[in-house]
């Protein structure tokens, strides 16, 4: 399992869940793109439509510039492939307040590319200061531990 891509502002603004993997419906100048890393899921989110899962608002950049159809969007939604049993239970989660569904990363598995994403609950401001408070005083002790060796 090769990670392609991580998305860690979901990571730190929301609060994950429960974690999916899907593959990616994609055209085939968007594989090679993929492959290559360019893709940005920075925006992007995943939202069920007639009992379809799709990513929304990931951008993949044409992997030849000169050589894409006039028509391409980047930013196209993209079906997501699930199991008609994962996606009633996605639906069944998503009917609580206050939990979405956030891509979390694009990895390749046997030559396929899948998305991680997952049932997320969104941080307050103050959770998030916390985490920065908690994550410089382990870095300031681990600094002090290190003069002393």
């Amino acid at each position: 399992m090769e990670i392609i891509i991580k998305n860690r502002r979901a990571y730190f603004d929301y609060k994950i869940i429960e974690k999916f993997e899907a593959g990616i419906v994609l055209i085939g100048h968007e594989v090679k793109s993929v492959k290559s890393g360019k893709i940005n899921l920075a925006g992007s989110y995943v939202v069920l439509r007639d009992a379809k899962a799709l990513l929304i608002n990931a951008n993949i950049p044409p992997y030849q510039p000169k050589n894409v159809p006039e028509d391409y969007n980047p930013s196209r939604s993209r079906k997501l492939l699930l199991k008609k049993k994962e996606i009633k239970y996605l639906i069944g989660k998503l009917k609580q307040k206050g939990l979405t569904l956030v891509p979390l990363k694009v990895y390749t598995k046997k030559g396929k590319i899948k998305l991680e994403f997952g049932i997320a609950k969104g941080k307050k401001k103050v959770d998030k200061r916390e985490l920065i408070k908690k994550r410089e005083v382990e870095r300031e002790i681990r600094r002090i531990l290190k003069e002393r060796c």
